[in-house]
């Protein structure tokens, strides 16, 4: 009994010290040295209830990954960054609400508001007070509007084959399964006066799994990598049926770039048909590196070693933390 009294005081206690920091997240600089970052998987509890899976892994600088999707999870990113890693960065991996082992919303919110706001809430229950972003693909909606909004958080950003504009995205889709499709299904998704949407929307029945492939990966190994990589994800989560028809992802958050101050390592893959090779052209952050891979869209699986000395050669310019 005693000791789930002693149990009941110190969630309540957590609950205040979230809603004190919620209120006023400049007074976290004044609270004095948090404690070293344990690794291991912390149990993280949104102000709405949601339990985020959480794992922590390596050392060095503080660095949450944001996954992709939408709905994916972090597990198959851990899978191969870690290792490139481990002994450069303090890794925070975790599943968005609805994605991977984080429970579905019962209220079904997954606006991207109510995802920037459980990234930020992980952050102060971790006690940090800056930390690097590491995002990949979809990811980097997530991540960009993060920086945007907590611009004092943020130390730097490693964006890795990201799409900050869903509507360039599914341009780049569609001109990329071109050379797969018969020539009587090209014609609706090169007619100009159709939306990108609406085009991408024509295409997705005619996209096999060797055509999403083909896109995705330079070769059939990258893929089957993945795919072995995957196997743990439960596959249950909602988010994926959310993220692409809510209007708060289809916004320009390329729009956003020019206002991100904080160092950024563009990683790109030169054959990344899904979202774009030169995606990354359309960027505009003041202080940002551009690494190219001879990869598609998953370089840290088809060329790990080049990306692991692209983000140690960007980490060392990084400044020290005050």
């Amino acid at each position: 009994m005693l000791t789930a009294h002693l149990g009941q005081l110190r969630r309540a206690a957590l609950w205040l010290l979230l809603l004190l920091t919620t209120a006023a997240p400049a007074a976290l600089a004044a609270d004095g040295p948090k404690p070293a970052l344990a690794n291991g998987t912390p149990t993280i509890t949104t102000s709405d209830g949601i339990r985020l899976f959480t794992k922590i892994t390596g050392k060095g600088r503080p660095c949450v990954f944001i996954h992709g999707g939408p709905g994916a999870w972090s597990g198959m990113p851990e899978t191969f960054i870690d290792p490139l890693v481990q002994d450069k960065l303090q890794m925070v991996w975790y599943d968005q609400r609805g994605s991977g082992r984080t429970p579905n919303d019962p209220n079904k919110n997954y606006s991207l508001e109510r995802q920037v706001q459980d990234l930020e809430e992980l952050r102060q229950q971790l006690g940090l007070e800056q930390w690097l972003l590491m995002a990949h693909s979809f990811g980097g909606t997530i991540a960009t509007e993060y920086a945007a909004r907590y611009p004092q958080r943020v130390q730097g950003l490693v964006l890795l084959n990201c799409t900050l504009s869903l509507e360039e995205a599914m341009k780049n889709t569609v001109a990329g399964a071109l050379p797969y499709l018969p020539a009587a299904a090209k014609a609706p998704l090169q007619d100009a006066s159709k939306s990108a949407e609406e085009r991408f929307g024509l295409l997705m029945p005619q996209m096999t799994p060797e055509i999403w492939q083909k896109l995705q990966y330079k070769t059939p190994e990258g893929h089957q990598k993945v795919t072995e990589a995957d196997k743990g994800n439960p596959g249950t989560g909602e988010f994926g049926s959310y993220g692409f028809s809510l209007p708060d992802y289809r916004k320009n958050f390329l729009a956003l770039t020019p206002q991100i101050t904080a160092p950024v390592l563009v990683v790109t893959g030169k054959i990344d048909n899904c979202v774009g090779p030169e995606h990354y052209k359309l960027f505009r952050f003041p202080n940002q590196q551009v690494a190219l891979m001879q990869t598609g869209h998953v370089p840290f699986v088809e060329e790990p070693q080049a990306v692991a000395k692209a983000i140690a050669n960007w980490l060392k310019k990084l400044p020290r933390k005050a």
